[in-house]
């Protein structure tokens, strides 16, 4: 799936220390997920490579099956459809993709045991909680592309998410995301640095914005 461990693994480290938010900049504002899932735990961020699981409401087999399969660097990325009224993972499950290696997981539908899993120190990303169960019925699919938002998030791609939200890079795009939003940083702290605690140059600042 990708293009060999070194090189994942040094993507990996490398889109840790962007905020998703030059990524955004990097994806000239596009490929984001839902902006109603958020995380569990505020100050998580999650980087990995996509592993996709569809399943209907409040079926969950699947994603079990998915965290057996899970291989190094990846993110679980859970497409229930929004549906909030049955939990896609608890606490447990979600202790079991931790433990099996998973950098974290996105989950467009609801999850419980928000506590349980916020003492877990695993970035969880979701659309909301409920104390009901899932079922295990076994329909949906895994490692198919998935639709978010209307992003499309294929198995592989790179998923950035921290509390501002969560960004999907397409596979062939890594390199050239990550190019972008390190030079948009760059100019941003030029910026602060340059502006802001001197009133006169806020000032011409807003000026040269206003005046465009």
């Amino acid at each position: 799936m990708y293009r060999g461990e070194d090189q994942m693994t040094n993507w990996l480290e490398k889109f840790q220390d962007l905020p998703v938010t030059a990524v955004s900049d990097g994806l000239d504002k596009y490929n984001h997920l839902w902006p109603t899932i958020k995380p569990v735990k505020e100050t998580q961020k999650a980087v990995g490579y996509a592993k996709t699981v569809q399943i209907p409401p409040g079926d969950n087999q699947l994603v079990l099956k998915a965290i057996r399969e899970a291989q190094e660097g990846e993110i679980l990325i859970v497409d229930a459809g929004g549906y909030v009224d049955r939990a896609a993972a608890g606490d447990f499950i979600m202790g079991l993709a931790q433990t099996m290696g998973f950098t974290g997981a996105i989950i467009n539908g609801a999850v419980r045991d928000i506590q349980e899993i916020r003492d877990l120190d695993f970035p969880v990303f979701c659309a909301g909680s409920t104390p009901a169960a899932g079922f295990k019925h076994g329909h949906g699919s895994i490692n198919e592309p998935i639709s978010f938002n209307g992003v499309v998030v294929h198995p592989g791609d790179l998923i950035v998410a921290e509390e501002d939200g969560v960004v999907c890079v397409p596979q062939d795009r890594i390199e050239k995301v990550y190019e972008k939003a390190q030079n948009k940083l760059k100019k941003d702290e030029e910026r602060e640095a340059k502006v802001l605690g001197d009133r006169a140059a806020v000032v011409e600042y807003l000026d040269g914005q206003l005046n465009k």
